[in-house]
């Protein structure tokens, strides 16, 4: 029996050829490096909407690119830590013993196994009480800040290029501490019901400190993410939330993708588990995007 003829005219060919495109284009693609280091919080209030993921992914895709990135694991949880491959027992210095104690950043910061370039300031269990503990301390608003800043003007940071903080989701003093330190504020939105429920109190809060805390702050990005591509709703989705923020919505949307969901069991991200997937694809165009957007003048 003769082999049936590959049909070059379906939707799943059109993706494939589209794909392809995107991986050509990549592998050819740079990213310039900021003249000064940025510094993104990366907060979204409702759980579940990838977070993590985003802020571990588009590091991962600027290091690849030849960016020196930082992550701070700011959420007791860990999974940043853990996407990044990075120890995070209770007996590691952690960035815990940076916002509560004395350590300086440099002496808890791990590079990534996957990227020597990719760098990341660990989270443990210790965490989970930082937020009672701050109470009772002076500037307890601005530990965190007073950290980056030191580290970055030290020899040890002047290499990076960008910093990303994953904060817990919820509205507290480790969050409100990542804030004071950002100048930028990410908000990954999943391409689904509700979407936008909670980002206009975000954006509030954002505001708020802004006027109160830290007059540098601002929503620069905002990254579509989850997105079904077979669904009305998604793209009802990423035509609402890019009619609120038509200037901080990225034009790269990440699509749902196993291999995203399945890098972290690996100690890795999509970006090295597989970075030719679609959703490994996506997320080193939101990369080239941000590296753009604030490429200098």
């Amino acid at each position: 029996m003769a082999d049936t003829p590959f049909d070059d005219s379906t939707p799943l060919a059109t993706e494939l050829a589209d794909l392809s495109k995107r991986r050509a284009a990549l592998a050819q693609a740079q990213a310039p490096r900021p003249s000064s280091p940025r510094v993104f919080t990366v907060a979204n209030q409702k759980g579940g909407v990838g977070k993590t993921t985003t802020a571990v992914n588009i590091a991962s895709a600027l290091a690849r690119f030849g960016s020196t990135v930082l992550v701070i694991d700011l959420d007791p949880q860990g999974n940043a830590s853990t996407a990044l491959g990075i120890n995070h027992h209770a007996d590691i210095a952690s960035i815990y013993d940076v916002v509560v104690g004395v350590t300086p950043l440099a002496d808890v910061i791990q590079a990534s196994p996957g990227n020597p370039n990719l760098l990341c300031a660990p989270s443990n269990l210790d965490l989970a009480g930082a937020e009672i503990e701050l109470v009772s301390m002076a500037a307890r608003e601005y530990r965190l800040q007073r950290a980056i800043t030191t580290f970055l003007s030290s020899p040890a940071g002047e290499a990076v290029d960008y910093v990303f903080i994953d904060c817990p989701p919820s509205l507290g003093l480790l969050t409100i501490n990542s804030f004071t330190a950002a100048r930028e504020v990410l908000i990954p939105i999943q391409c689904e019901y509700y979407a936008l429920e909670g980002v206009s109190q975000l954006v509030n809060t954002i505001d708020l400190v802004k006027g109160h805390l830290n007059p540098n702050l601002n929503l620069s990005t905002i990254v579509l993410t989850m997105f079904d591509t077979r669904t009305n709703l998604a793209h009802q989705v990423v035509s609402d939330v890019r009619s609120h923020f038509p200037h901080q919505t990225l034009g790269a949307v990440i699509p749902r993708s196993v291999r995203v969901s399945e890098a972290p069991s690996y100690g890795q991200t999509v970006i090295e588990y597989d970075q030719g997937s679609p959703g490994a694809v996506a997320y080193q165009e939101a990369a080239l995007e941000i590296a753009h957007r604030g490429a200098p003048a």
